[in-house]
């Protein structure tokens, strides 16, 4: 699931609003060990463009 994720995250990030909206799906689908993994990924890839919504969703 959390590969499932990030593909889905990769083809949307071009948009904060579609982003936004799936990341709080895949926090939905993932179990707790792959949210934390989701988490350092997403920091790494778009910790500079969307700080602000990783933020919100992770916090």
């Amino acid at each position: 699931m959390l590969n499932y994720c990030k593909t889905i995250l990769s083809k949307v990030s071009f948009d904060p609003y579609l982003f936004r909206k799936e990341l709080i799906k895949a926090l939905g689908y993932c179990v707790p060990v792959e949210k934390l993994a989701l988490q350092n990924w997403c920091y790494r890839e778009y910790g500079d463009q969307y700080g602000s919504i990783l933020n919100e969703a992770f916090a």
